[in-house]
């Protein structure tokens, strides 16, 4: 005989409909091949000490009802059970269910929850391709390397790009806008279109970034503004196969030059003050010389605000001694020194990361021949 929550009967046996209804309960409350609940101990043992039977259990397996409390068939001796016993019985039994009931909301919650993140891990993948150039231009005469670390979960909001201007020079920017997400994004495309509108507009590189900053203050005014930091620049070739190089900056670390012969010249002239959030921004500007062998590094604070194992932040003066350290072919070299780098660096790095590399070839490539 079987005590359950609702009667105190005997358990008929299951039809075939009735057993497959009640698989298909175990198979719902995914309660089958589970680790012990000790929820469901408690309960046993406690209906073991208001019969006084040396023991009871809580079945799902072996043909019962789904949340039957069983008591009376594991003890040692007949007894009379009294109505109060059988109403804590009931109380048990509808404890039992309020448990698997949870424990299923909680799976069913768990799961959904899995899922969402799945989705905006993926959501958040594909727009961030969108926000970047899915490739770097070939300019002539010169080599470009990128490199994006990014959440796997969240837009950040680091951003870079090359294009060409109408003069045969061309304009190339780095940056990094104010939080993260949705607004991030937005913020980050309306950052990108305009600093490329105003470049072929007109492509000085302070006028660019206050064209910029009048149209993040006409897009987000009143008390909650948003902001960015960013270094513009133009590149020009001249005859000798070298390039003239203008930057201009606003609010953002310093550009670094790597000479040819190993030198490291940080161009902290192109700090300036951050975009979109002063009333009367001061833009900063510089120009200087690519030579053959020389490379420019374009960098988000995400690398220069990153831990050693030793635990202070390396900051300019450690990529610095970093890049002084190294011999770096070209462009292309100088991206995977840095990413070997964030690598060693692991969870040290704790922000997104971008990079942009510009260099010039010692040997510029020989033009190809016309074949017959």
């Amino acid at each position: 005989m079987t005590v359950t929550g609702s009667a105190l009967r005997p358990s008929p046996a299951p039809r075939s409909a009735d057993e497959e209804r009640r698989l298909a309960a175990v198979d719902r409350y995914q309660i089958l091949d589970t680790p012990p609940d000790g929820t469901f101990d408690k309960g046993a043992a406690l209906a073991a000490r208001i019969f006084r039977t040396p023991a009871a259990a809580i079945t799902t397996a072996d043909g019962y009802h789904l949340g039957t409390v069983n008591v009376l068939e594991l003890d040692t001796h007949p007894r009379q059970v009294t109505a109060e016993q059988l109403a804590a019985l009931q109380n048990l039994a509808a404890l039992v269910m309020d448990q698997l009931e949870m424990r299923l909301s909680a799976i069913r919650t768990v799961t959904a929850e899995r899922q969402m993140r799945t989705a905006a891990e993926r959501l958040a993948r594909t727009l961030q391709r969108t926000l970047l150039p899915p490739a770097l231009p070939q300019v002539p005469g010169l080599r470009a390397a990128a490199y994006h670390a990014a959440s796997a979960d969240e837009v950040g909001g680091d951003f870079y790009d090359l294009f060409p201007l109408d003069d045969d020079r061309w304009a190339f920017f780095l940056g990094d806008v104010c939080g993260r997400g949705a607004e991030a994004a937005a913020l980050t495309s309306l950052t990108r279109y305009t600093l490329r509108a105003a470049a072929i507009y007109g492509p000085d590189p302070c006028a660019v970034l206050a064209n910029l900053d009048t149209v993040l203050k006409g897009e987000y005014p009143g008390t909650d503004p948003r902001h960015c930091t960013a270094v513009f620049g133009v590149l020009g070739r001249t005859e000798d196969g070298s390039f003239t190089l203008t930057l201009a900056g606003g609010g953002h670390p310093p550009a670094s030059a790597v000479r040819a012969d190993g030198t490291i010249q940080p161009l902290p002239v192109t700090g300036g003050q951050l975009i979109g959030l002063l009333p009367e921004p001061r833009f900063t500007q510089t120009s200087t010389h690519l030579a053959p062998g020389d490379a420019l590094l374009l960098y988000t604070d995400g690398l220069t605000e990153a831990r050693t194992p030793s635990g202070p932040m390396r900051q300019e003066e450690g990529l610095a001694a970093h890049l002084a350290a190294g011999t770096w072919d070209d462009a292309d070299d100088l991206v995977a020194g840095i990413r070997r780098l964030l690598d060693h660096l692991g969870t040290g790095v704790n922000d997104d990361t971008a990079l942009l590399a510009l260099s010039v070839p010692i040997h510029p490539p020989a033009p190809a021949q016309e074949t017959r």
